[in-house]
């Protein structure tokens, strides 16, 4: 009587054992596959659909590369109090936590001023800077939902560019972000918002804005 053949070891249905298999595609990693998952978010797909032709036809670009883009935008919130108790930083971190969506890091003293009572290198605030998707996510809220929500809106200000086609603005209460609990608020504080734009002008950057709808105060 012949001997059966034994099944390889690790396989009960014949054949040769396979590999241990492995979920992640060759090649990517499994955060860039969430990324393509992911949608878009709306305002950059708007920037690209919308705002590039209307960009380029207003000023008569040859290239995309000459359109106006948002690199980035920055929020800082100063805690000149958080020299002597730290627990007014860390609300301001929490905040902002909040508000950005992205956990912020400490700023520190560069200097030590002896009237303030500050030594050099102790936490005075906190900022995050924000990119790509949640860049764009932050610029929609803030369009359509934050700036409407301040007491006798009439727009901002557009005395805040710098002349290299960069756009700050201050914010004096951080209550009117939605994210932010009202009854939560140790202190009224206020922010400073900074939009980082690849620009030649103050001009082609405050244009850009307006594409967006971000809201200026009328011009007299």
């Amino acid at each position: 009587m012949a001997a059966t053949k034994k099944k390889p070891a690790g396989n009960p249905f014949g054949g040769t054992t396979s590999k241990k298999l492995d979920l992640k595609p060759e090649g990517k990693r499994l955060e860039d596959v969430k990324d393509k998952v992911t949608p878009k978010p709306r305002f950059e797909d708007f920037y690209n659909n919308e705002v590039v032709p209307a960009m380029m036809k207003k000023y008569n670009f040859k290239s995309v590369m000459q359109v106006p883009r948002l690199m980035k935008i920055t929020l800082n919130m100063g805690v000149g109090e958080a020299a002597t108790d730290q627990k007014l930083l860390q609300s301001a971190v929490n905040e902002l936590e909040l508000i950005a969506g992205q956990r912020p890091c400490i700023t520190r003293s560069k200097k030590a001023i002896s009237n303030f009572k500050l030594r050099q290198g102790i936490p005075i605030g906190t900022k995050v800077t924000l990119r790509r998707a949640r860049m764009y996510e932050f610029l929609d809220r803030f369009i359509n939902i934050t700036a409407p929500r301040v007491r006798d809106f009439r727009g901002f200000p557009d005395k805040g560019f710098d002349g290299r086609g960069n756009f700050s603005l201050g914010i004096k209460e951080q209550i009117i972000f939605p994210e932010i609990d009202v009854d939560k608020v140790a202190r009224i504080a206020g922010l400073d918002i900074t939009f980082v734009i690849r620009s030649d002008s103050d001009e082609f950057s405050y244009s850009l804005l307006k594409e967006f709808g971000f809201p200026f105060r009328k011009k007299d």
